[in-house]
């Protein structure tokens, strides 16, 4: 079964892509970037996963328009060359940012969307052009919307605290109690291969998230496990952290607002959908097995 991928290149598509071909599958790399790459679009492959897109930028540099010309346009164009295609499967990434940036209990597909960024706008006005489409019979369309996705070789905020972590340096945001769902580039790989095998999953919307979820506090906990450290804590105010961030804003230290939000807010995601269509009570790995993998995968590096 010959499966096309777009971003095979990038972290998450080279860690399917290694998965999917564990499984006999046959994957075909589409680089969007290459000028020709409509002219290389595999008609008659068996499912697209789409993963090829512009990621959020927190420093708020980047152009707005590129947000929507990459996770809107293009996406809308391969999606169209999907339906005039013998492919029966479309995969779309978007994103749980597609719907909120911040959630008060635990966020589930049908929660109405609202995102406040470029990013989630552009990914929620692809997500709805792709539903507005009429499916030829015989095809499926995904929209997987993913939570924090991780695993080893990735390079993202838990490589960051890992390097606080790893030079010894307390934590100071013990006194924020909150709860965060993460997503192991392992359960992710697993669900997409039971989808692709599955001919009885319905299309539609699907969160990607790792069973339960962890505060910030236990993350710290568990990667001082597996540094082989005891966790240090610092239990500053949170008046006293507040305007330290404020005053990050202004001089542009690595502690400022955005990233204090980032450390220390609540965003729990259900993946209860997605498990009840595929009949699977858990995943592969638990949220704690995935982190230490992740972990440990920057301690050998």
């Amino acid at each position: 079964m010959e499966i096309t991928i777009t971003g095979a290149s990038g972290f998450v598509g080279s860690n399917i892509s290694k998965y999917l071909e564990k499984q006999n599958f046959t994957i075909q790399p589409l680089s969007l970037r290459e000028a020709n790459w409509r002219d290389k679009f595999n008609v008659n492959s068996e499912a697209i996963i789409h993963l090829a897109g512009k990621a959020h930028d927190t420093s708020k540099t980047q152009d707005i328009e590129e947000y929507f010309r990459i996770n809107t346009e293009l996406t809308i164009e391969i999606f169209n060359l999907f339906l005039k295609s013998n492919n029966k499967d479309f995969f779309y990434f978007s994103s749980v940012k597609a719907v909120a940036d911040t959630i008060e209990d635990v966020l589930k597909e049908e929660q109405d969307a609202n995102p406040l960024t470029p990013y989630g706008k552009s990914k929620l006005k692809a997500e709805q052009y792709i539903t507005s489409q009429k499916l030829p019979a015989g095809k499926r369309v995904f929209i997987i919307r993913p939570c924090m996705i991780h695993g080893p070789g990735n390079k993202g905020n838990l490589n960051l605290l890992y390097k606080i972590v790893e030079k010894g340096i307390p934590w100071p945001l013990t006194n924020f109690e909150n709860q965060r769902s993460f997503l192991s580039i392992e359960n992710l790989s697993f669900l997409v291969v039971n989808m692709l095998k599955n001919s009885n999953v319905k299309s539609g919307v699907y969160n990607f998230a790792d069973d339960g979820s962890l505060s910030t506090n236990q993350l710290i906990t568990l990667i001082n496990e597996g540094l082989n450290k005891k966790p240090r804590f610092l239990k500053w105010s949170k008046k006293y952290i507040l305007k330290l961030a404020k005053i990050g804003d202004t001089i542009h230290l690595p502690l400022n607002s955005e990233n204090l939000k980032k450390l220390t807010e609540n965003y729990v995601v259900s993946n209860k959908k997605i498990k009840q269509e595929l009949s699977i009570e858990k995943l592969p790995i638990t949220v704690s097995e995935g982190i230490l993998q992740t972990i440990n995968s920057f301690k050998n590096k």
